[in-house]
């Protein structure tokens, strides 16, 4: 009789891990010797949940195994359950630092937290007053958020649940014969980029610290910064373009990137993802800067420069900005409102709907009109393609489509209107900056600092968890969640 891998151990795996992720960034005392007196609000966390992680660890392996369930909803609701627990403890031992040293109310150390885990890189910290070792935990928090905590973990470790862990986290390719390889394709991949990046940003001017901060938050389409106003303290051209290619790097689905790695620049060109990418950048970045150019009273080329470079921002979910918005049009500031709804590449360090799932949308759509214009008895078998090959759109991946953006459409709705009453702000205002947390971006129009409402802040924690998670995942686990505590036999 198979036996099931125990829920306990992995949950004990993941506490272990996420305690060392917390404790990881005491390495750049040595350089910042001033900030030595914050090393217990990191020890005592990352201590707490490593020594109680390696005691669930022991219990599991004491505890006597039950018969492995194969029914599919069982193992789904067991893995998203397991996904949720991960991502809370981790939110609350990677707050707790904050909260500690007296930086942060609780409810914005969990805020920053969650922006930090999730990719966000919405703040409340006024990074000008923040200690260094807390600027690199932030950065080093969205470097493994956009990796995932289960990815992470399935670099060293991976069991019988690894694949229903990998996929509940969001991550729907798998590009090497196993899912432990692949973890280690994508971090190679992503360590490579990590490094090349952080050498690119010192040559055009950055410290080391803010070109690896930078880096690490450029490719995890995080966003957090070092200076108050974001890449836009630079003024750089060059440090604007590194930062253009970090982004659209972390915003490309992983499986796409490994075809680049190795060198197979055809079949990458034909990912349909890729390609609505760029077409979709050609398509609405030209009217967004004459609209910048004409409302902002600069030169067009000013406007393309700043048009490319926030547009990328917002599509790839990373919320980084070269300037404030206050000013901005009002259909360049929709543009931006609709980039960061679409989203970046699926199985990439993006939020939103997602590039394949608008594109899908579209063909879709596209498809229902040819059919009624078409003669009744014509056929088609519609076809788009992914990093692994050609891949049919049949009735399944229609409904999965138009399920999750009529669920993310809903959620935007009523989050946005909650915004407007939480934060005393427009509907606007709200619209942008639920649409940044939502889709996990991190640019705010101006109602996301150290002064916003904590209730505010929780309606924008909620809306980053549930896009990092993709909606579903959450409502899967808290659901499989109760049915545990009302019928715990039965799960």
């Amino acid at each position: 009789m198979k036996q099931k891998v125990s829920n306990t151990s992995i949950i004990g795996k993941l506490m272990i891990l996420i305690g060392i992720l917390v404790i990881a960034p005491i390495a750049v005392l040595p350089w910042y010797k001033q900030d030595i007196l914050y090393l217990p609000c990191f020890l005592l966390p990352g201590g707490i949940s490593a020594l109680l992680g390696i005691t669930i660890c022991l219990i599991g392996i004491f505890k006597t195994p039950k018969p492995f369930k194969t029914d599919w909803r069982t193992s789904m609701g067991r893995s998203s359950l397991t996904v949720l627990f991960a991502w809370s403890w981790g939110v609350l031992i990677g707050a707790l630092p904050f909260y500690i040293s007296g930086q942060l109310t609780f409810v914005q150390s969990l805020f920053e937290a969650v922006s930090g885990w999730t990719t966000t890189g919405l703040s409340v910290l006024d990074v000008r007053q923040t200690p260094m070792i807390y600027l690199f935990h932030r950065s080093f928090m969205q470097y493994c958020g956009g990796l995932g905590f289960i990815m992470v973990m399935m670099l060293f470790i991976s069991g019988k649940q690894s694949m229903s862990l990998y996929s509940a986290e969001g991550h729907p390719d798998k590009i090497m014969p196993n899912i432990k390889k692949t973890a280690q394709a994508i971090f190679i991949i992503y360590n490579i980029c990590l490094v090349l990046g952080t050498v690119a940003y010192r040559i055009a001017g950055m410290t080391w610290f803010d070109g690896i901060c930078h880096s690490m938050c450029s490719l995890s389409t995080g966003g957090f910064s070092t200076k108050l106003n974001s890449i836009g303290e630079y003024n750089s051209l060059s440090i604007e373009i590194i930062t253009i290619v970090l982004m659209l790097i972390g915003t490309t689905n992983f499986a796409a990137l490994l075809l680049l790695a190795r060198g197979k620049v055809k079949d990458f060109c034909k990912v349909s993802e890729v390609r609505f990418m760029f077409l979709l950048l050609i398509i609405v970045i030209p009217p967004t800067a004459i609209s910048l150019s004409r409302g902002l009273n600069i030169s067009i080329a000013e406007g393309l420069r700043k048009s490319t470079f926030d547009i990328v921002s917002a599509m790839s979910t990373s919320g980084y900005s070269t300037m404030s918005y206050a000013q901005w049009p009002q259909f360049a500031i929709a543009v931006l409102i609709l980039m960061m709804i679409i989203g970046g590449g699926i199985g990439s360090t993006a939020g939103g709907i997602k590039l394949s799932r608008v594109y899908l949308l579209l063909r879709m759509a596209g498809r229902n009109v040819k059919r009624k214009l078409s003669p009744s008895r014509s056929v088609e078998a519609p076809e788009y393609t992914k990093a692994s090959g050609k891949v049919p759109i049949d009735n399944e991946l229609a409904e999965d489509t138009t399920g999750f953006f009529i669920a993310y459409l809903i959620l935007y709705i009523v989050g946005s209107l909650a915004l407007t009453v939480t934060a005393d702000c427009t509907l606007t205002q709200a619209m942008f900056d639920f649409a940044s947390s939502l889709s996990t971006v991190g640019l705010s129009i101006g109602i996301t600092n150290p002064t916003t409402a904590p209730a505010a802040l929780i309606v924008e924690m909620i809306g980053m968890l549930l896009g990092r998670l993709e909606i579903f995942i959450v409502l899967i686990g808290i659901t499989f969640g109760f049915k545990m505590l009302l019928h715990p036999k039965k799960a």
